[in-house]
């Protein structure tokens, strides 16, 4: 006959407790202070699969991912948007997608960023720009690089720029920049 195990296996599981307070006997007396004990606070690590659809927006990140800026555009009036749109805003129509990588682009307004979220913190300070592409009727908002954000100038204002990609995208609107042309 196997032998039953006559006690349960321990980890520590994330969970490391010291110096929780408990009366050593345990008269009714001495149970009273428990009336009086701070909750117990645990920390551990959480962690959580999340899955996030792009929807309409899928082609533009997979355009990203492929090295190519993608606009949409309204089939009727052709009014164009640097960002990503299922639906014209004027019309309701849907838009068609366009290549808009190798467009002329330059600065149409900047800010140097010296704080940022978390992910971004690190790379403090950091240009901030938006970018005006020929044809386009709406304007990119991404970073720049290639330019000192210590030195920031005026002279930014209007100059042209050219998109670079991550190359291992990460499926962010940070996986484009431009840089000086």
């Amino acid at each position: 006959m196997a032998k039953l195990p006559s006690r349960r296996d321990e980890s520590l599981g994330g969970y490391i407790v010291h110096g929780l307070p408990f009366p050593i006997d345990s008269d009714p007396e001495s149970l009273a202070f428990l009336k009086k004990l701070a909750p117990i606070e645990i920390e551990q690590e959480y962690k959580i699969t999340y899955l996030h659809s792009y929807g309409q927006d899928s082609p533009w990140f997979a355009g990203l991912t492929n090295r190519r800026l993608l606009a949409s555009q309204d089939p009727v009036h052709g009014y164009t948007y640097a960002t990503p749109r299922g639906h014209d805003m004027y019309s309701g129509e849907e838009t068609n997608w366009i290549d808009i990588t190798d467009r002329p682009a330059k600065v149409h307004a900047f800010t140097v960023c010296y704080f940022g979220s978390e992910e971004f913190l690190p790379e403090t300070p950091f240009v901030l720009a938006l970018v005006q592409l020929e044809g386009v009727n709406t304007l990119l908002l991404t970073r720049i690089m290639g330019v000192d954000p210590h030195q920031p100038s005026l002279d930014w204002i209007g100059m042209p720029v050219t998109p670079r990609f991550l190359r291992n995208s990460k499926l962010k609107p940070t996986d484009v920049y431009f840089i000086p042309s």
